[in-house]
């Protein structure tokens, strides 16, 4: 498999990081939030914070390593993540583990946003359940002037198989995006970047090259 096959996140990665979750603490109830084009979007919120969690779900046709590496192709993230800016891989350890940096284009009059992540992925053998944790790291990339570098974020793809090809993505995220952000860019980036991340996805993981796919630790 290329290189390119090996390497994105959603951000995935980034994109959604103006929401966030507690995965270890957080016990309040989901509440929907918007419901479109096959996708739900579900907030909810976060102790002693302001900003609340995320999590995006939606059926999509295609196999698991289809969307695995779709999700993994770092270099191609700034075509269906939602304000991505620039993604550059630093270090590949595996096909299944990454680490990679990540900008974020935000809206005058805040900064724009930075972050390192750590990707790893693995499947269940028994479910054939898909896990992509993409957790912030530091280091690897110094701080940039005018650039709000993004020290806290954990994201958790869960990629589970519906039928032979089609899955349900599921996608949280927990994120301190840091600074001052104004309540109409927060909204913004809650809403209507995740709906347009997942609409964006489910066009972009129709390439070929994501449909010939094949990662030896992962079965369809």
């Amino acid at each position: 498999m290329s290189r390119s096959h090996n390497t994105c996140l959603l951000f995935l990665t980034f994109v959604l990081f103006f929401s966030g979750l507690n995965l270890a603490s957080a016990q309040e109830k989901w509440t929907l939030s918007v419901n479109k084009e096959g996708i739900q979007v579900y907030t909810r919120p976060i102790e002693n914070s302001k900003i609340k969690a995320i999590k995006v779900v939606s059926t999509i046709p295609a196999a698991s390593s289809q969307l695995l590496a779709a999700i993994l192709d770092i270099q191609t993230c700034g075509e269906w993540v939602y304000h991505s800016k620039e993604n550059v891989l630093i270090k590949q350890v595996s096909p299944l583990d990454l680490v990679y940096y990540s900008l974020v284009d935000v809206p005058w009059p805040a900064e724009d946003r930075d972050y390192v992540v750590h990707i790893q992925a693995e499947q269940d053998p028994q479910t054939k359940v898909i896990t992509v944790n993409s957790p912030c790291i530091p280091g690897y990339v110094q701080e940039k002037k005018n650039i709000v570098r993004i020290s806290h974020s954990v994201g958790k793809w869960t990629i589970t198989p519906v039928s032979k090809n089609q899955v349900r993505a599921e996608y949280v995220l927990e994120v301190d995006p840091m600074g001052n952000i104004p309540a109409w860019l927060i909204n913004l980036f809650a809403t209507k970047g995740p709906l347009e991340t997942f609409r964006n996805l489910k066009a972009h993981v129709q390439k070929d090259t994501y449909k010939k796919a094949h990662f030896k630790l992962i079965s369809d």
